[in-house]
Order: structure tokens, then C-alpha cells, then sequence
């Protein structure tokens, strides 16, 4: 059998089509469709493992390593608060992923009752 091969780089292409598809999505919410239809596209957006939140974080934190690595040594004050920066916007966003029981929670309830899921 042979052995598995790494995935590729993304490219900045398939990187501005999965924010379009993101986009489109805010375009889609923006236009208050039913919640049964909406609690399964936010599901796997805010999975506690796999969600933007997780990935995102993962990808700021990862960026921050990069910079760190091969920056000029020794650090400029502006390197030092490019990297202070991602990682503390990684920790912010990978925070987030809390919202999974969120709508764990929202998919429970019942679909017929809409006036409980309103906003306090």
C-alpha cells in the first residue's frame, strides 16, 4: 500500500471561494429563513472541533509561528506585536467554539415553538 501524501497548500483562490461561500451564507441568514433550516448550516460552522472557531484559531495561531520563526532577529517592537496579536486573536476566536452548545441546544427545541428562541 502506499504511503499517504500530505494534502496541499490551499491556494489563495480555493482560500477567497470558502470565504464567498461564507458570505453567501451571511447574505442567506441575513434574509431570516426558517430556523429548522438554519440550525443545520450553523452546526458544522461552529462544531467544537472541526467550526471556523477551532480552525481559525488553529490557522492565527499557526501564522504566529511562522512569523516568530522567520522574522529578522532581532525582533522589531512591530514583529513583537504582529505575533503578540495572532495569538491573542487565537485565543478570542478558538474561545468561541462554546457556541457548538449553543446550537446543540437550539436543534432541541422544538421547531413549532419559534417564539422561544426569540431574543431576550
Amino acid at each position: 500500500m502506499p504511503a499517504p501524501t500530505a494534502p496541499s497548500a490551499p491556494t489563495a483562490e480555493q482560500i477567497q471561494q470558502a470565504s464567498r461561500i461564507l458570505a453567501g451564507l451571511v447574505t442567506h441568514l441575513r434574509e431570516e429563513p426558517p430556523l429548522p433550516g438554519v440550525v443545520p448550516l450553523l452546526a458544522p460552522l461552529l462544531d467544537e472541533n472541526t467550526g471556523v472557531p477551532m480552525l481559525l484559531g488553529d490557522v492565527l495561531r499557526a501564522a504566529a509561528r511562522i512569523v516568530s520563526r522567520q522574522a529578522a532577529v532581532p525582533w522589531t517592537d512591530e514583529t513583537r506585536d504582529i505575533v503578540s496579536t495572532l495569538r491573542e486573536a487565537a485565543q478570542e476566536i478558538t474561545d468561541w467554539h462554546i457556541l457548538h452548545g449553543d446550537i446543540q441546544r437550539l436543534s432541541n427545541q422544538s421547531p413549532q415553538a419559534p417564539s422561544t428562541l426569540t431574543a431576550q
